[in-house]
């Protein structure tokens, strides 16, 4: 009886043992974790070809896979997404990130476009209602007769008159 309580603790201690390896194993970071790409994402690559550091293609540019290896060290340490932010920040400076942190400068730098486009079609705006507004309150000028012209229009007139009595 002894023996089977025994042998029975003894399954479960397996058990258990098994399930504490296997959480263990399950915080390994690798290069397709959720959490992997939330950081890689962040970085832009250096190399020259405009994605950031989970897109780039490790079988053309050696400095990605270096890169992805110290952040999969660095996260399997227990580093965090804004430690290894604020590392790499130091080292490198915000060109290594693939958005500008939003203050300070880059707070400017972000919103500074949107406002001077507000306000070059504001302008615009007022300068063309300025226009159509003095384009409707000219008054017609009356074109410029002279006097022989007046003429004209009588001699015509008499014969255009004479000309319907004879048919009418």
């Amino acid at each position: 009886m002894k023996s089977k309580i025994y042998m029975g603790l003894l399954i479960i201690l397996a058990i258990f043992h098994g399930s504490f390896l296997r959480a263990e194993a399950a915080k390994q970071i690798d290069y397709k974790s959720a959490g992997f790409k939330a950081v890689a994402q962040q970085f832009a690559c250096t190399c020259g070809c405009g994605q950031d550091h989970y897109e780039c293609d490790p079988n053309t540019c050696n400095l990605t896979t270096e890169f992805k290896a110290d952040l999969v060290d660095m996260m399997n340490k227990g580093w965090d997404k804004d430690k290894i932010r604020e590392y790499y920040v130091n080292i490198y400076g915000e060109e290594i990130l693939t958005s500008p942190e939003k203050s300070g400068f880059s707070l400017t730098a972000w919103v500074l476009p949107f406002v001077v486009i507000g306000a070059a079609g504001i302008a615009v705006f007022f300068i063309i209602r300025k226009w159509v507004k003095k384009k409707g309150t000219e008054e017609d000028v009356a074109e410029y007769e002279s006097p022989g012209d007046e003429v004209e229009g009588e001699i015509l007139s008499s014969i255009i008159d004479e000309e319907r009595k004879k048919y009418l």
